[in-house]
């Protein structure tokens, strides 16, 4: 039985290993939700300053073809990088590739009515496939250059970059 079960599994990976070099047939705008783990790359003994954390995310791309625009927004709580208040990071990258891709970008982070004086910057990769027509997956991670201390209601001077890893569905139109 367990033999089955692994040989299923194969299958599957198989399958969509084999989509990512075939024609995108879904529409070129997409939008979707998603979940982010992050953690903080540097150890931070700060009190109430969480070190990792999820965040949701909402997303939208267009992707007409291997090159595309990313635009997310993503939701931290408070006790990102010592904030007091909930964190909001509007972003927006450059997408390189089709199933297998690569994209930059630039974000912000918009806390207690205020914007961050600096951006961060980020490197992401992953694998997007389609699950159902027009259903998307999306697995990915990402390097973050950040500056915590550059949040207004922050109560430290920790500063970290941050690695996350997510998950987005989204459907295309």
């Amino acid at each position: 039985m367990r033999k089955w079960i692994v040989l299923l599994a194969v299958g599957v990976v198989s399958s969509w290993g084999l989509a990512a070099f075939a024609e995108d047939t879904s529409g070129p705008h997409r939008f979707g939700v998603g979940a982010h783990y992050w953690k903080a790359v540097k150890d931070i003994d700060v009190k109430d300053v969480d070190e990792d954390g999820f965040s949701w995310v909402a997303t939208y791309q267009y992707k007409p073809s291997a090159f595309g625009l990313g635009i997310d927004v993503e939701w931290k709580e408070k006790g990102f990088a010592g904030s007091t208040e909930d964190v909001y990071e509007p972003q927006a990258y450059l997408i390189l590739g089709r199933a297998l891709y690569a994209a930059a970008g630039v974000g912000g982070y918009y806390s207690d009515g205020e914007f961050a004086d600096d951006p961060f910057y980020l490197f992401r990769a992953g694998f997007d496939v389609e699950l159902l027509p027009s259903i998307r997956l999306d697995i990915h991670a990402l390097y973050r250059f950040e500056k915590w201390d550059n949040l207004e209601n922050s109560d430290t001077n920790a500063d970290s970059d941050t690695i996350t890893l997510g998950a987005a569905l989204r459907i295309a139109l």
